[in-house]
């Protein structure tokens, strides 16, 4: 995973006073934008902090909640990730089914929302700092973005498909994990794996023929499944056959 190193050092030593210094008068020309940008995250190190609190939920002890938080954090990134991923199909399908798939996305995009606040706060309910900044959604997630752009809403599912595998495998990889750990946020994440393969099956219906092959079947890649189905579309053979796509989330 890659990781960054934020500085730790102390508050920076107060300028001398000279005239140069002086503040400019009423009137004078606006700072350079240079001069506006954000000071780095370390010199907030007095007034915030990503560190475990000194609690966390009766019965847990603070080892094994900051490691259940941490496993948390990393379904949180993940369902951020998830969230922009289907609002960036949203805006980019078209096509004939384009209407169709459009407005089947935004109850999705709606109910990824509404899980990403409940694994928020169940990060802090363990005395954790749960974190959805752009910079660390990055640096925290382990796959690269959503391979398509503008494209046929058919093309579109197909990637899609593969981006719920992706998803849902590592939340039930968790859910196992958490069996023994914490009932409780295992417990949430069962009832979110619920709604997303509901989810999944909604795209997945979109892909299947009357047998119960896949048009995407053998992809392993959002790419390859995107020109997979689109390929199948075209020649108009379905597929009987199907084959799990490699998860990536």
């Amino acid at each position: 995973m890659k990781t960054t190193t934020r500085s730790k050092s102390a508050t920076p030593a107060k300028s001398t006073t000279s005239a140069t210094s002086a503040p400019p008068k009423k009137g004078a020309a606006a700072a350079p934008a240079a001069a506006l940008e954000r000071r780095p995250r370390g010199s907030a190190s007095r007034v915030s902090s990503t560190r475990q609190a000194s609690f966390t939920v009766p019965t847990l002890s603070l080892e094994n909640g900051a490691d259940v938080a941490e496993r948390l954090q990393q379904r949180l990134i993940s369902l951020l990730d998830l969230s922009l991923t289907l609002k960036h199909i949203h805006w980019n399908v078209v096509g004939p089914n384009f209407i169709g798939v459009h407005e089947m996305l935004d109850p999705q995009y709606a109910g990824v929302q509404a899980m990403i606040d409940d694994l928020a706060e169940r990060v802090a309910t363990l005395g954790a700092v749960p974190s959805g900044l752009p910079g660390r959604i990055v640096d925290q997630r382990t796959w690269t973005d959503y391979d398509l752009d503008r494209a046929d809403s058919i093309a579109h599912l197909g990637a899609l498909d593969v981006v719920y595998q992706g998803v849902i495998s590592d939340h039930r990889r968790e859910i196992e994990e958490l069996d023994e750990l914490d009932p409780v946020s295992q417990d949430l994440l069962i009832g979110q794996s619920a709604i997303l393969e509901k989810y999944h099956w909604m795209v997945r219906s979109h892909l299947a023929d009357w047998a119960g092959g896949m048009s995407n079947a053998g992809a392993d890649s959002e790419l390859g499944a995107a020109q997979a189905v689109t390929n199948k579309s075209r020649s108009g053979n379905g597929s009987r056959s199907g084959r799990s796509a490699d998860g990536r989330r």
